[in-house]
């Protein structure tokens, strides 16, 4: 447009005829608007961008009037163009352009048509006629109105919690706006949970049949972890390393056949399960990763997932991997690259409960022999008169020197000092699990702790320099080598490492974050120390990296409220007081008859929780439930411990009866649910991770004991010090944050009982906090609407057997 070619001219006049760069706004076709943003080189280009969006042009002038882009040019334009930005090159007169990149035409937002999508769902829609060929549908108001919310928090960029009660269909409210978003705008949609199993569900189930019901093949992909996947690289050095030493490993050799035939190579491919040892030896890992300069590239299987996903307008991935991708975003890889994951606009959180939990994992650094082993051994290993590792293949292309010789001692010095380190801290640590790092155990850590991480921060320094005297001799040309960029990142690995000792000797300055020891038994059986700083608060991660930068962020879960109140929830992801953007909150109801179907069963007169007598009367009670059941029962406990005595008292009488007992960690997770659903006449005893995920719909589970509230350990040391931070403001720990924790712990527990509308059961729970606290109707409230029996125990047994055999 001539008004745009006139506004050029002036800037390069006023210029002096010098370089000027513009940033341009293009419509139909036409640059309509420009703006002179910088005056300089390509350099400035960095100045212009932070400004810039999709569709737009940087327009450049070359005042020698050769229009030939320049290496410079051609680095900058494919910067642009990975971001659908355009690059013109023009001379002074703005008469001739160079069009180095053009700018992806932008098309206008296609807003969704809520109520079509919502008639998918209605009766006689396209879901009722779907299920005349098999299934069944069952109309769900509550179904409909979520996807509404959704579809509306889609079209207005809004933040949307919708907790949604068992039955609802949640998957299908949100996916069927995700995929129809994802397909008429081309704009990516992440799904990220926090289970595989509702991941293959999405993927095999739900997402096919909401395809089939918009007509749309919206290409979606389930992304795993790269350490589900095989390296070639590092399977290669395995199989040398084993030839090396004249070793035999019949898994590692079929490991080696299975890569030369597999198109995915994740781990669930192979048709053996190989030992967790031998597969963290050939999998693949972020650290020792050489991306592109690897001479595996073109067989790579994260790259090839990489370019799948790249393709797809819907991504399934864990919360775990999702925040490793917020991360490294929010460190500057910027939120329009390729990062983990491609870029995306728009995130939906399923099994958003776990938010907090997964972000507190992610974002915390951690230190054991273990895990510094590895990175050494990585760096440098021998095995007898053999060795082997990056500094060796460093001395290859550089060549040994004298001063190398050190190194292997400085290596062992190091390994020395971890050992000294784990040592005295498991002596500290004696009969405890976990110390937190706080005043009154600070004498503990500056006076057997501190003076060891400092004389081990100093041997991994003293290490890395030796290292880099090796890299340094290197000539420039040499500094791209493979091995160059793998020694590059081990130091990166061992300098975090040693930052860690540094932040724990200054921990009173770094008041975000939780310092804290564990021990964990390593495969062996071994007990090793573990140093750990955690994360305070992430809400102001999630809103710099979730709630800040994406349009549309959906959380959804069966359980987000406490009592019909989300604010305990909100306030631990940092949507409490978030005033940037509209958050709308609704409760969707379960369309499941609680209270025809469900007997919320709870005895009076049971001893208290943590008295003596609590274990063999609870055990008793059990026992006599679970004849009149027939076992079909979950039994959930908060401790292990308590599980295994219940276990060795009631298993001899279910094993006269014929009724199976099954004991979490007696056999691999999912073989365990398989024997439960299948065997009808079974009893799991369970824990942690069983109160959710579990689902047993039909006649396999009529029965759900637990056994105590499930308040958190007080003395773990990051709820510990969370709870020491609602007294700091002036709140009340046990009301602000270990009842509500609980509350909803316990809804993700009763409800394993219903998972269809025409199962039926009892849930009962044996802590008598529930009926004779304050508290305990936080508990009641916050559970859908059942039939109760709140009576002494044999008045409740003749409840339960009443309600057992009227159903």
């Amino acid at each position: 447009m001539p008004v745009v070619i006139e506004s050029l001219k002036e800037a390069i006049i006023d210029a002096e005829g010098n370089e000027v760069m513009a940033w341009g706004k293009s419509s139909e076709g036409f640059i309509s608007e420009v703006t002179v943003a910088a005056r300089g080189d390509e350099v400035s280009v960095s100045a212009v961008f932070q400004h810039m969006e999709k569709g737009d042009v940087v327009i450049h002038n070359h005042p020698g009037g050769v229009l030939k882009p320049s290496q410079a040019d051609m680095q900058v334009a494919g910067r642009l163009g990975e971001h659908g930005i355009g690059f013109y090159i023009v001379d002074n007169d703005v008469e001739r352009v160079y069009a180095v990149v053009e700018p992806i035409e932008v098309k206008e937002t296609e807003l969704l048509d809520t109520e079509s999508l919502a008639n998918l769902l209605e009766p006689e829609g396209k879901l009722e006629d779907a299920m005349l060929s098999g299934g069944f549908y069952e109309y769900r108001p509550s179904q409909v109105e979520m996807l509404r919310r959704i579809s509306d928090s889609f079209n207005k960029s809004r933040i949307c919690i919708a907790e949604a009660g068992t039955g609802v269909g949640k998957s299908m409210a949100y996916l069927l706006p995700s995929l129809n978003w994802a397909s008429a705008n081309e704009e990516r949609v992440v799904v990220s949970t926090a289970t595989i199993n509702l991941q293959h569900q999405l993927v095999e189930k739900d997402i096919p049949l909401a395809q089939k019901l918009l007509g749309t093949d919206c290409k979606t992909v389930l992304v795993k972890g790269r350490g589900n996947y095989v390296c070639l690289r590092r399977l290669a050095a395995a199989i040398d390393e084993q030839s090396l030493f004249d070793e035999d490993n019949e898994e590692l050799e079929a490991i080696k056949e299975w890569s030369g035939t597999t198109s995915i190579g994740t781990r669930d491919d192979l048709s053996f399960m190989p030992a967790n040892s031998l597969w963290t030896k050939v999998n693949s890992e972020g650290d020792s990763c050489l991306g592109l300069r690897c001479k595996y590239r073109d067989r790579c299987f994260v790259l090839k997932s990489k370019k799948e996903a790249a393709s797809a307008g819907l991504l399934v991935v864990n919360h775990h991997l999702l925040f490793s991708d917020l991360a490294m975003r929010l460190e500057g890889a910027g939120f329009d690259n390729s990062v983990v994951l491609p870029p995306f606009t728009r995130i939906v959180f399923d099994e958003a409960h776990n938010i907090e939990q997964s972000a507190t994992s992610f974002f915390s650094s951690e230190l054991s022999i273990f895990s510094l082993l590895k990175q050494l051994n990585r760096l440098y290993a021998r095995k007898g008169a053999r060795t082997f590792g990056a500094v060796i293949n460093l001395q290859i292309e550089a060549g040994a020197f004298e001063d190398d010789e050190k190194i292997p001692g400085q290596v062992d010095a190091v390994k020395e000092q971890i050992q000294v380190l784990d040592t005295k801290a498991l002596t500290l640590l004696d009969t405890e699990y976990s110390i937190w790092l706080k005043p009154e155990t600070s004498e503990l850590f500056k006076e057997h702790l501190f003076p060891l991480m400092i004389e081990l921060q100093k041997r991994i320094i003293d290490l890395l320099h030796s290292v880099e005297n090796i890299v340094k001799r290197l000539d420039e040309k040499d500094l791209e080598l493979p091995v160059v960029y793998e020694v590059r990142m081990l130091e990166r690995r061992l300098e975090s490492f040693a930052s860690i000792c540094q932040s724990f000797t200054l921990w009173e300055e770094k008041t975000g974050n939780i310092f804290w020891m564990d021990k964990l038994k390593s495969s062996s059986g071994d007990f090793f120390a573990r140093f750990v700083i955690t994360p305070l608060d992430i809400s102001q991660m999630m809103r710099e990296s979730v709630f800040g930068p994406y349009d549309t962020v959906i959380c959804t879960s069966a359980t987000l409220s406490v009592n019909k109140d989300f604010r305990f929830w909100s306030a631990r992801v940092g949507l409490n007081g978030y005033e940037d953007r509209e958050v709308a909150a609704s409760i969707f109801r379960s369309p499941f008859n609680y209270r025809e179907n469900v007997l919320l069963a709870l005895p009076t007169d049971a001893p208290e929780p943590n008295s003596d007598s609590f274990q063999d009367w609870a055990a008793e009670y059990s026992l006599k439930l679970l004849k009149l059941s027939e076992g079909r029962a979950l039994l959930l406990f908060t401790s292990y411990k308590m599980l295994s005595e219940t276990f060795d008292i009631i298993k001899p009488e279910l094993d006269e009866l014929g009724i199976t007992a099954l004991k979490q960690g007696a056999d691999d997770r999912s073989r365990l649910l398989e024997s439960f659903k299948t065997d009808t006449a079974s009893v799991l005893f369970a824990t942690s991770s069983f109160w959710e995920g579990i689902d047993t719909p039909g006649d396999s589970l009529k029965v759900v004991i637990i056994f105590k509230l499930p308040f958190m350990v007080p003395t773990d040391p990051v709820i510990a010090a969370r709870m020491e931070a609602v007294v700091k403001r002036g709140g009340n720990q046990f009301m602000e944050y270990m009842l509500p924790e609980a509350a909803i712990r316990l809804k993700q527990g009763f409800g394993r009982l219903m998972r269809r509308g025409t199962d039926s059961g009892i849930v009962s729970i044996l802590d008598s906090r529930i009926v004779k606290k304050r508290y305990g109707s936080v508990f009641i409230k916050s559970l859908p609407e059942t039939s109760r029996s709140i009576k002494d125990a044999e008045g409740v047994l003749r409840d339960c057997e009443n309600f057992l055999y009227s159903n």
